[in-house]
């Protein structure tokens, strides 16, 4: 399998998850402004979006869309236990994949806009403010969004609140998500992806 990537990006998620589940892979890098991946090829033959992840399959098939990716890392290593396999628990997770993508990434995705101002930043922050406290509530509750069960829900939201910071948006009012994102970042897959995409 060959993981397109950019550092940093939404696609870390996928990359850490393919560490967690053990998995054989390549890495290539994409300009994501030029559209050309580090072996000089168009990006957009590959995914049409232009945007990553995208996971190529070793028979050529090529997956888009990080939660997809997420899901199907989990499935094809189950042993990893990175997602329930059934039951209302597996349920459970795609839900916070799908409310991690649609109320988190999809909404601070403007503030990394340079010419955002003030005011357009003020009601986007007020709306992941109202997102975050439903995360606390349910971290308050367990180790992990799952429990005790770290899952690919959990890299996800370990990625998308690392933005944070860039944005000026302080944790501190989240005990329990900071507290969560000191215990994911000691996962040495965590560790292992970070040093590959140059961020540490």
């Amino acid at each position: 399998m060959k993981l397109y990537y950019a550092p940093g990006a939404c696609s870390q998620a996928s990359h850490i998850a393919l560490r967690e589940a053990g998995l054989d892979f390549q890495l290539e890098r994409v300009d994501l402004r030029k559209k050309v991946t580090a072996s000089g090829e168009d990006y957009r033959q590959i995914n049409p979006q232009g945007y990553v992840p995208a996971l190529q399959l070793d028979n050529g098939d090529v997956l888009t869309e990080g939660p997809a990716i997420m899901q199907f890392i989990a499935d094809h290593a189950p042993a990893a236990g990175l997602l329930p396999t059934e039951g209302i628990a597996r349920y459970r997770g795609i839900g916070w994949l799908n409310f991690i993508a649609t109320e988190l990434h999809k909404t601070c995705s403007p503030l990394f806009s340079p010419a955002i101002t003030e005011e357009q930043r003020k009601p986007i922050i007020e709306r992941l403010s109202a997102r975050l406290d439903t995360v606390e509530h349910t971290l308050s509750t367990g180790r992990y969004l799952l429990g005790t069960e770290f899952s690919v829900a959990d890299i996800y939201l370990f990625v998308v609140t690392g933005w944070f910071g860039h944005m000026n948006i302080p944790l501190k009012k989240w005990p329990h998500l900071e507290r969560f994102r000191e215990v994911v970042a000691t996962r040495p897959a965590v560790h292992a992806a970070l040093e590959a995409e140059g961020l540490l």
